[in-house]
């Protein structure tokens, strides 16, 4: 007998995590149940993947309640998003700007990680979860799984850290691996957007079940590169450039593919950064606040779409429908 799936995937994207924490938070406010007993599989890529550990926490009194809820999540990056982002004069000398040194320091972000996380290993994940990372050593993409045998007792916070290395932001995270000490950076590198191998691992999890597939956006880029002014940047120029290009890239890529191998099936939220900084670390009062309102504002204009979704989630786990909402059967 089949069942019906439903699998989240996260983009990457720094402090612009507040948004898809935010309408997580929508999600999980209108059904009443935490991200965790909603998803059948959680996926997510550097941001993504700190806030899909952080949903699958189970609470420290019991292992059948989740120790965040999304909300939880999003006053992280507002309250705490400066301490990560946070480097001496000395460092901005020294780095010049990440050209010659990682432009901050990893200790801050490794004890907030320690701080949220705790002891806590994979295996206590409430729901699968997945993260990507990136073996720099090995040339290899790294899939760390909550549910694979020889990743359970791997640390929260280890596998937190590497998804979140970004290249120029933080300098790589040594993890204990396959038997072995591994150098890992931020899975954006080659999938900031996951949500085409969240897909293929559900119909590995789940063969003959119906999937549906709910991708969350950071935001994507409204900034145009003149290419006139690109034509004459060396190295340099193009250090950062090229990382936004790289990751929008992908992620407009999979949302083409997954259009294609899902339709309806597959939700993306995503939305033009036109107020708030596309910066992965500008965790200034103003653009942090930008952010919080850019979500509002896609809550809003996507209200229809995730109510269909909210009434499709309570259908699927047997909780009471809320008052005038309807549940579109076709879509899903």
């Amino acid at each position: 007998m089949t069942q019906q799936r439903t699998v989240l995937s996260i983009d990457g994207g720094g402090i612009r995590g507040i948004i898809p924490a935010m309408i997580l938070h929508h999600i999980e406010t209108a059904t009443g149940r935490p991200a965790a007993e909603l998803f059948d599989l959680m996926v997510g890529t550097s941001t993504g993947g700190i806030l899909a550990l952080g949903l699958a926490q189970p609470d420290v009194h019991s292992s059948h309640h989740s120790r965040y809820r999304a909300r939880d999540l999003a006053d992280l990056y507002a309250q705490r998003g400066s301490d990560i982002f946070s480097r001496s004069l000395w460092r901005r000398l020294r780095s010049v700007g990440g050209i010659f040194d990682e432009s901050y320091p990893a200790g801050p972000l490794e004890g907030l990680l320690n701080e949220y996380f705790g002891d806590n290993r994979l295996g206590l994940c409430r729901c699968p979860t997945i993260v990507t990372a990136y073996d720099i050593e090995d040339s290899q993409t790294v899939f760390i799984k909550s549910f694979k045998p020889e990743h359970r007792d791997l640390s929260c916070s280890a596998a937190a850290r590497a998804t979140s290395a970004a290249p120029t932001f933080f300098e790589p995270a040594r993890m204990q691996l396959h038997r072995q000490e591994s150098a890992l950076i931020d899975g954006g590198v080659f999938i900031n957007s996951p949500v085409v191998s969240a897909y293929a691992e559900a119909l590995k999890l789940f063969p003959g079940d119906p999937i549906t597939v709910i991708s969350l956006g950071t935001g994507q880029l409204t900034r145009s590169i003149a290419g006139d002014k690109a034509a004459r940047w060396g190295k340099a120029g193009w250090l950062m450039p090229v990382l936004d290009c790289v990751f929008d890239g992908v992620a407009r890529a999979a949302d083409y593919q997954m259009n294609l191998f899902l339709g309806e099936r597959y939700q993306r939220f995503q939305l033009d950064l036109n107020d708030a900084s596309d910066a992965l670390d500008d965790t200034s009062p103003a653009n942090i606040a930008a952010l919080f309102s850019a979500a509002a504002d896609l809550i809003d204009g996507e209200r229809s779409r995730l109510d269909n979704i909210v009434a499709y989630l309570r259908m699927l786990h047997g909780f009471p429908p809320l008052m005038q909402q309807v549940i579109d059967t076709d879509r899903f």
